[in-house]
């Protein structure tokens, strides 16, 4: 019996081993090859030197209503391996007054908590949140601060972080109809797609390592510090691909998923457009057990950061269109950082150690500009789809849209829609 045709996965960050699940699942041929020496892409972990731990690279949010999550997590075997609260539960801090309070959105799809002053943001009434369900409707080309007023508690306290936190974007110039996307996904459905979730013990726990033994037991073939230097195209196919270990051949019947970063797939396919302006996170961790009960996730108004992660054995921040911080130096931002925690958490004494890890091009600059740039996962080679949380998903660039879009590029590589 003649083996099934080959699928060629180039880059392993999720959207390639989202895509390599599907399709290994499927019985098919998988080779995954990867340019680093280890999967992941942005979404690792790491053994850190200074702090003597596990740390991720980025404090990366999920929401319970992110569906491809849920698909990948249970497909891999690692459905339990995302944490927190039973109900939607969002304690905030601000630090100009020092007041502390709790977003707590009801679990079905009905919100009437915005109804109850205990449940809201202090200081709104309920219209103002008549603002979600302006986002919600299609704004192609607007940018945010086109459709809404951008001032006023509901977004001085919420909506603010809130959007530049899901579009890593100043969210004033930042796309509403990406803005709609996040809103119809999870406060529109109800609480009980809102419930925030955070990879335990890590990233690399929850979403690689699982994924990498699943694929090994499915009999893919997986090659690290393998990079993709060149294509050979043939009118309307790949014909190769040209690595550094060598010529691959793609025969007739093979196909070829290219899930690597925006600007690698712009040098290898030059005709294809892609985005062409990032933006940076900053993650500042430090060293230091929480304090009893402290919760796992706090908002932050009025601070550097947007959010503080309690984990086990460290507190962590992560401060998202952050590019404005990359130059500064280390121990001042350390400082600055810090100043955030010590504050919600109120603590005192020097700054503990501390590792601040810069993603220069987190993800692409969600604005209407940029998000008119994504590519669609099928190209104009007809065994050649693309994946990556930079193509045209309908999300910003999250956990959630690279998932949705390996999913995509492997249906479509088998010939059977966009979805499983």
């Amino acid at each position: 019996m003649a083996e099934p045709p080959r699928i060629h996965i180039v880059g392993a960050g999720l959207a390639g081993l989202s895509a390599a699940v599907v399709l290994a699942d499927r019985g098919l041929r998988v080779v995954l090859s990867e340019a680093a020496k280890q999967a992941g892409g942005r979404c690792r972990s790491y053994h850190d030197s200074v702090l003597d731990t596990v740390i991720d690279n980025g404090n990366h949010l999920v929401l319970s209503g992110n569906v491809a999550v849920t698909r990948y997590l249970r497909a891999i075997g690692a459905a339990d391996r995302l944490t927190g609260p039973d109900h939607p539960i969002f304690p905030f801090f601000d630090l100009g007054t020092g007041r502390r309070w709790v977003l707590r959105p009801n679990d079905g799809p009905i919100p009437w908590w915005i109804l109850d002053s205990h449940r809201r943001v202090p200081g709104t009434n309920p219209l103002e949140y008549l603002a979600f369900a302006t986002l919600m409707r299609r704004h192609p080309g607007r940018r945010i601060d086109e459709v809404l007023s951008c001032r006023g508690p509901l977004w001085d306290m919420f909506l603010k972080q809130l959007l530049v936190s899901a579009l890593n974007t100043d969210p004033k110039e930042g796309s509403a109809d990406l803005a709609g996307a996040v809103v119809r996904e999870t406060l529109a459905r109800g609480g009980h797609a809102t419930r925030p979730l955070v990879a335990t013990p890590s990233l690399a726990a929850a979403f690689v390592d699982p994924a990498l033994m699943h694929l090994g037991r499915q009999g893919a073939e997986i090659r690290f510090g393998r990079p993709l230097r060149a294509i050979t195209l043939a009118e309307d196919r790949v014909a190769a691909l040209h690595f550094d270990d060598g010529e691959q051949q793609v025969d007739a019947a093979e196909q070829v998923i290219l899930a690597v970063p925006p600007w690698t797939a712009q040098s290898l396919l030059p005709d294809v457009k892609t985005p062409s302006a990032f933006n940076a996170i900053v993650n500042g961790h430090f060293r230091i057990a929480p304090p009893p009960r402290a919760a796992s996730l706090t908002g932050l108004v009025g601070g550097t950061a947007e959010w503080v992660f309690a984990f086990h054995d460290r507190l962590s921040v992560t401060v998202s269109a952050a590019d404005r911080l990359l130059d500064m130096d280390t121990d001042r931002l350390a400082s600055l950082l810090w100043a955030d925690v010590a504050a919600v958490h109120d603590l005192q004494g020097p700054v503990p150690p501390t590792r601040i890890v810069k993603e220069k091009r987190a993800t692409f600059a969600a604005t209407p500009a940029q998000e008119a740039r994504r590519p669609a996962a099928a190209t104009r080679w007809h065994n050649l789809f693309l994946a990556g949380d930079w193509t045209a998903t309908g999300l910003p660039a999250t956990i959630e849209g690279a998932l949705r879009s390996g999913e995509v590029a492997a249906s479509l590589a088998t010939g059977s829609g966009t979805t499983r």
